[in-house]
């Protein structure tokens, strides 16, 4: 069973790599979110690995590589545990939540399928699915960093700042959306008002 491959970069596709190491070159799966993040070919590159079994019988084996444990941990949970999704949907999934490790497990043990919507781009269907499958299950999987949208409801306590998100909604954005694009303008910014902290969201979005 392989954990990790580390050699050099042969080649790279937005859905799968080459790597070589050891005279072999091994084709690897990777998501975007990975891929947006290696090396030029030639460059050295380390994979965590999850094999899939596929074809009749299980004879075919898949690669599919991430560069960090938190990445394949949370993409082994997710095509472990959410019904009716294979490998290569589990993928699909694991780009989306690498917006945020933190803020999707957050969203799952509050289940709050509104932000898994609004911030990570699930269906409605498929978030009720995630938070059902994942709830009492995710506490158990380690994720590193903060939550990027912890901040947010503080901020929008401040009138300025809840006017206009709420100006932003009003435009037609999401919720979500409105009170992260205000919070990156934001920055502390007591003395901006309501027109230049808009002006300066919609930048943001």
């Amino acid at each position: 069973m392989l954990d990790y491959l580390n050699g050099i970069l042969d080649s790279k596709s937005t859905d799968a790599v080459t790597v070589e190491t050891g005279g072999i070159g091994y084709k690897v799966y990777v998501p975007l979110s990975t891929y947006s993040k290696l090396p030029n070919a030639g460059g050295a590159v380390k994979l965590y690995i999850v094999e899939a079994a596929a074809g009749m019988y299980g004879g075919v084996i898949s690669l599919y590589g991430f560069l960090t444990n938190e990445e394949r941990d949370m993409y082994m949970l997710i095509k472990d545990e959410v019904p009716g999704t294979g490998a290569k949907k589990a993928m699909e999934y694991t780009d989306k939540i690498s917006k945020s490790f933190a803020d999707f497990k957050s969203a799952v043990l509050s289940k709050n399928a509104s932000m898994l919507s609004d911030i990570f781009g699930f269906t409605k269907k498929t978030s009720d699915k995630l938070i059902a499958a994942l709830k009492d299950k995710i506490a158990s999987v380690s994720v590193s960093g903060p939550e990027k949208w912890q901040s947010i409801n503080a901020e929008a306590e401040n009138t300025v700042a809840a006017e206009a998100a709420a100006g932003l909604v009003a435009l037609g954005y999401k919720e979500a959306q409105a009170r992260s694009a205000v919070s990156k303008a934001y920055q502390g910014n007591c003395g901006i008002t309501l027109e230049e902290l808009i002006k300066k969201a919609l930048k943001h979005l």
